[in-house]
């Protein structure tokens, strides 16, 4: 790294924006021999880059931090201190990234604008190089370079706001999927057929995802849509209609990780040169102008010891770590002393309390199963002839089976696989296991992947989740006035009077309020489900975060975190903040008074103590004599539910149609998603998918664009109406006389008030 030019920015705006980047003077080797250190506080990690006085990289490293920004930064300055006698009054340092300003002052850096670095070790390294793309954990950013020499000028456009098209965006869908981190690298994007993701928002790519998982489409397609979402994010929204000129250069751990994300970049960068007709330089092919540095983690560290070389020899002089650990140790608590509020619970003894109280509750719970092992002589009863009942979530599969008298006799679950199909086929081994020879009078389903596979297993009843949920709430407490259930990506909160639901809300297009968005944030933390409630009663103090959209509230995470504030006390904030936005933001209840006194609160949310906690401060906080109880099975509530109305079902004579486990352990299929799948029935034209399941007297579609042999049946999803279920005209002619005889049976009153109301009336002779 010899002479060359650095660069200075103005201060970045918080939405994405435009900026002038200017050319300053030249670089000199640093004096009196001292080494330079470029430090990198990233949102997810921290890099280093330690170099000689004269630029040459001695040593550099990354770890993720889990939060503990200031800690990982000790242990680096430690490492770098005994192993290449970085030392205190003579070396120098330079911090850069989103958690640098709160650190840097403590050990004598400088703080250098991110876009700065990646700049400045860019036009060093890459002078040939016309756009940037670096992809972060929780930002991305695109640097266009124009003209040469002293003419060269740069435009920055940035995103820091939304996760969308970042690599949170994608490693959270992949841990929802559960792809462990080594598959998704080096997953694929070419080969796969692609569906419709949104980019723009993460909250909405989430949802996106949900419906084609629960739609069987297959994990393959989906990681492969996600990054074509990424890719067109990033050529949408942040390029403002400029053109990408080659060389191209991408950057971030997402571009360097993930396989599939290059062949996107690739494959959309060539078709743009092809439709602009930008030519290629020296005739190469295109495919040799995009470059992924095999250091390309690095960038924003090594633009800090760039711009080190430019500044004055006295500016950066290393400190120390003394400062760092008393500011780790005792200084950032008495500032969230200022900052924030107390923790969960007030004392140790009132915590205890709680814990004992609500603890037995859960008839789940370990400790309840062992005190049932260990007070009762109760031989285990047969399961002879039982409903089974199934809800397919988002994340998991849960089944139960009751008797004829209505008692719970089995349970068990399963993690979903990212396909219902197979979801259902490792759920049924499980319950054959336990049911044996036993009597199956009848089977419900409820959930995500009901209306894929009701056909499939020979269900006897679709059960809507609300309905569901209410009769295993009401079924354990039949005087309650309120179920609120919590799951893994919705919120659902229903009213009830005299036993019945009155009202109900539900929200499933925001995960501010879910259990997924707190499990998310617990993994990236590196804190296990299981362990999640204990860690935030630990926290002693915890931020203050703001109510409302999962985007912002994902960015207020990550402000504070920059604040040092430690992993516990984020997730106990987490637990504080989830009441406000399952009550008020996403069920619109300001006043719970007008609700009633008996609250059940179920859903597998509500096995963490912790959110169970803050749900009882906030509704006694607003209904003081409440009486806030949780169902002894609140994960597995849905699958009671659909069972409750398979029983109701079978007791008026109903005979059950479900296709027995051998044949759902043989399941196999095909999912097809292709031009000759798209329906046509209308403007819109959805881009179905058709999943193909041998099943025995299946018919076949063998006239179908996509013929289908006999014992195959055929299930369509990704479709947006009913006419989107059928392929032939004569099966779209009895769609549409079942639709005409609803608008006869309910009439359009609107339609019958226009037409009504604006008759003209002729007066009589």
């Amino acid at each position: 790294m010899a002479d060359g030019n650095f660069v200075q920015i103005a201060p970045l705006m918080r939405e994405p924006g435009v900026m002038e980047i200017k050319t300053p003077p030249k670089l000199q080797p640093s004096a009196n021999g001292a080494m330079i250190c470029g430090m990198d506080v990233g949102s997810t990690t921290v890099k280093y880059v330690l170099a000689s006085p004269s630029g040459e990289v001695i040593s550099q490293a990354y770890e993720r931090h889990n939060t503990k920004q200031g800690e990982k930064v000790l242990q680096f300055l430690s490492r770098l201190e005994a192993q290449h006698d970085f030392t205190p009054q003579r070396d120098r340092i330079f911090f850069t990234g989103s958690g640098a300003g709160l650190i840097a002052p403590a050990v004598g850096a400088k703080v250098i604008q991110e876009v700065v670095a990646v700049a400045a070790s860019v036009e060093r390294l890459h002078p040939d190089v016309r756009f940037v793309s670096e992809i972060g954990g929780e930002d991305m950013k695109t640097i266009f370079f124009n003209g040469n020499g002293t003419t060269k000028s740069k435009q920055v456009l940035m995103q820091s706001a939304c996760s969308g098209g970042t690599g949170t965006f994608i490693e959270k869908t992949a841990r929802k999927l559960q792809i462990a981190p080594e598959a998704l690298s080096e997953m694929r994007y070419t080969g796969h057929t692609l569906h419709k993701i949104s980019s723009k928002c993460g909250i909405f790519a989430e949802a996106d995802a949900n419906t084609l998982l629960k739609a069987g489409v297959t994990v393959d397609e989906i990681i492969a849509s996600l990054f074509e979402a990424v890719v067109y994010q990033n050529l949408a929204t942040l390029t403002r209609g400029n053109t990408p000129l080659p060389e191209v250069l991408l950057l971030g751990g997402p571009n360097l990780f993930f396989r599939g994300l290059q062949e996107a970049w690739r494959l959309h960068l060539t078709h743009i040169w092809q439709e602009r007709k930008i030519a290629m330089p020296n005739g190469k092919a295109p495919e040799e102008y995009i470059v992924v540095p095999k250091d390309a983690l690095y960038y924003a560290a090594l633009g800090c010891i760039e711009v080190a070389l430019g500044e004055q020899h006295t500016i950066g002089i290393y400190q120390g770590m003394k400062k760092l650990q008393w500011w780790i140790d005792e200084g950032q608590y008495e500032e969230k002393k200022k900052q924030g509020r107390g923790g969960l619970c007030d004392s140790a003894d009132n915590l205890k309390t709680f814990i004992d109280v609500y603890s037995k509750m859960d008839a789940t719970s370990q400790a309840n199963i062992e005190l049932r092992a260990t007070t009762t002589t109760v031989e285990k009863k047969k399961l002879d002839r039982v409903v089974v009942g199934c809800d397919f979530g988002s994340t998991t599969a849960k089944a139960v089976c009751l008797g004829p008298d209505k008692e719970l006799l089995f349970s068990c679950y399963a993690l979903s696989k990212g396909n219902p199909i197979e979801d259902a086929k490792s759920l049924f081994s499980q319950l054959r296991e336990a049911i044996g020879d036993g009597e199956i009078l009848g089977l419900g389903i409820t959930g995500y992947g009901k209306d894929l596979l009701k056909g499939i297993l020979g269900a006897d009843c679709g059960v809507v989740e609300t309905i569901a949920h209410a009769s295993a709430g009401l079924h354990y407490f039949p005087d309650a006035d309120c179920i609120c259930d919590v799951g893994g990506v919705d919120v659902k909160i229903m009213i009830l009077k005299n036993g019945t639901v009155s009202d109900f809300r539900l929200n499933s297009q925001c995960s501010s309020g879910n259990g997924a968005f707190l499990q998310g944030v617990a993994e990236r933390f590196g804190i296990p489900l299981s362990e999640m409630a204990d860690k935030a009663f630990l926290a002693q103090a915890m931020p203050q975060l703001s109510m409302g959209c999962g985007v912002f509230l994902q960015s207020d995470i990550v402000n504070q975190q920059r604040k040092g504030w430690q992993a516990e006390e984020i997730l106990a904030a987490l637990c504080a903040i989830l009441p406000l936005n399952v009550w008020i933001y996403a069920g619109g209840m300001n006043n719970l008074n007008q609700v009633g006194k008996k609250f059940i609160l179920q859903g597998g949310t509500h096995k963490n103590l912790a959110v169970v906690k803050t749900q009882v401060d906030f509704i006694r906080s607003k209904v003081p004599d409440a009486d806030v109880v949780v169902h002894p099975y609140s994960g597995e509530a849905g699958a009671i539910g659909a069972a409750l109305v398979s029983l109701d079902w079978w007791e008026k004579g109903g005979r059950s149609q479900f296709r027995g486990f051998d044949v759902i352990e043989k399941l196999t299929y095909l999912t097809t998603t292709a031009k000759d799948t798209v329906c046509n029935w209308c403007p819109v034209n959805c881009q179905r998918s058709f999943i193909d399941v041998q099943l025995p007297g299946g018919l076949g579609r063998e006239w179908s664009k996509v013929p289908l042999s006999l014992g195959w049946e055929r299930v369509i999803v990704n479709n947006s109406c009913a006419k989107g279920l059928v392929e032939d005209l004569n099966e779209m002619k009895v769609i549409k006389a079942g639709i005409e005889k609803t608008k006869h049976a309910f009439p359009n009153i609107a339609d019958m008030v226009r037409q009504e109301g604006f008759r003209r009336v002729t007066a009589s002779a």
